[in-house]
Formats: structure tokens, sequence, C-alpha cells
């Protein structure tokens, strides 16, 4: 048994420092780096990428809306041939420079509003996949496991992981609960150890209505900007290990 755990970085910018990206390096085996349109500048984008060279971390690109004050985190109204658009130009800022530093782009995961709306509209879903793999076929698309980006990548023939989260709540429908609900965000440890186990074990997830239902878990998610993302993902991969499970990133 497998599994990759992956993480937001890179989303500082200017003078404003967000999460401790070198400390979270050592225990997760893929990085998300933000493209500078959600979070992340031109600076930040390359030491993410020194820092996951470095720590042998693979490393992704992480576009999301236009948001900077939002944080990307709020939904916007953009065609889906402006968000291909969106995509291939926050990608192609991350290739450049992993290009630069001699190391190459493993996947592609969207942020956020982005990232959510993708998952239950399927013209957006598409659009992004298309730009991942008009960038470069090889790409890997992270996305919701379940999801219509899933689907989308799977019709263009593009590698995909299914991803699940050890810090977020899920709907009945398999997608993440809103953060404007209180419980969309899982802060203690115990219950992160517990959503972990039967997402990786049993392959299910426990909604926040106590229904389980199915959910295939090829990469796992911290999110990068929460104060206690290392210990909780330390802790978490020290679990698994002992478990015999291997973490490590994913490889087509």
């Amino acid at each position: 048994m497998k599994i990759d755990i992956n993480a937001d970085l890179g989303e500082s910018f200017g003078q404003y420092t967000l999460g401790d990206d070198e400390k979270l390096m050592s225990v997760i085996t893929s990085a998300n780096v933000a493209c500078g349109y959600h979070a992340g500048d031109y600076r930040t984008i390359p030491q993410s990428i020194k820092l996951a060279k470095a720590a042998n971390v693979a490393i992704g690109a992480h576009p999301g809306y236009p948001d900077l004050l939002g944080f990307g985190r709020r939904n916007m109204d953009i065609p889906a041939e402006e968000v291909y658009q969106l995509v291939v130009y926050q990608v192609g800022a991350v290739r450049a420079f992993c290009m630069v530093e001699g190391v190459p782009l493993h996947h592609v995961k969207p942020h956020g509003a982005l990232y959510n709306e993708a998952a239950k509209n399927r013209n957006l879903a598409l659009a992004i996949a298309q730009a991942v793999k008009d960038v470069d076929p090889r790409l890997v698309l992270y996305g919701l496991a379940n999801s219509q980006l899933i689907e989308a990548a799977k019709q263009l023939d593009l590698a995909y992981a299914p991803e699940v989260f050890a810090d977020r709540t899920y709907t009945e429908e398999g997608l993440l609960t809103s953060r404007q609900y209180d419980g969309a965000v899982i802060t203690s440890l115990e219950s992160i150890k517990k959503q972990v186990s039967e997402l990786v074990f049993e392959g299910v997830v426990t909604t926040a209505t106590n229904k389980k239902i199915p959910m295939q878990a090829d990469t796992l998610c911290f999110h990068g900007d929460g104060q206690s993302a290392y210990h909780h993902a330390k802790v978490i991969r020290d679990m698994l290990e002992a478990d015999r499970v291997n973490v490590q990133a994913i490889n087509y």
C-alpha cells in the first residue's frame, strides 16, 4: 500500500509570511506551489522550488483565481475559456522556474474556490484539464476524489491522482464542507487520525452527517497555512509508515 502526502506551500508574498514551508517539506512527498494569483509571488515561487528540490519533494503548480485579498477562496464568475488561460499562465510560471532550477514540474492542483468549483462543474474541469495537458501532457492532475476534475482528466487521457483531505470534513455528495460552516476544518489531531485511517485503510470517509461514503485516496492533503500543519503531518506520516504504508510521490 502506498500514498502521497501533499501540502499547499509558497503562499507568502511581499512582506507577508504564511506557513513554515521549510519544516513542512521534511514530512511531505509533494508540494503545491502558489503561482502568484491567490498567493505567492515571483520571489516565493523559486524559493519554494529550491526548498522542494533540496528535500527531494515532487513539485506541483497550484493555480487559483486572481483573488489575493480573498486568498483564492471566493468563487468568481469567469468563463471556462478564460479559466483555461489563467491556468496556462500560472502553470507556465512555475514550470519556467522549475526549468531554471533543473527540476521537473510533476503535477498541477487547482486552489481553493477554483478547485471546489471544478469538482462539480464539468466545463470548468475540462478547461483546467485541457490547460494542464496543453502545457505538458506528462503532468499529473490532482483533484478531489470522485469529482468532475478527475473525470475530465480521464476523458483527456491525462494522468490523475484522486485527492483526499486529512483536515477537512465532507458532505454526503463527496464534496468538501464549505468553510462558511462551523466544523469545515478539522483541528483535533485524534479526529484527523481517525479520518486518515478510514480513508487509507478502508477507502471510505465519514461525512459531516455521519454517513460513510466510498473515497479513493491516492494523495493526502494537509493545508500548509494551518498553525499545526507540520505537527499533524508528521504524526500522520509516522502513523502510516508504522502501519507499513509506503509514503511516496505519485509515480506514473
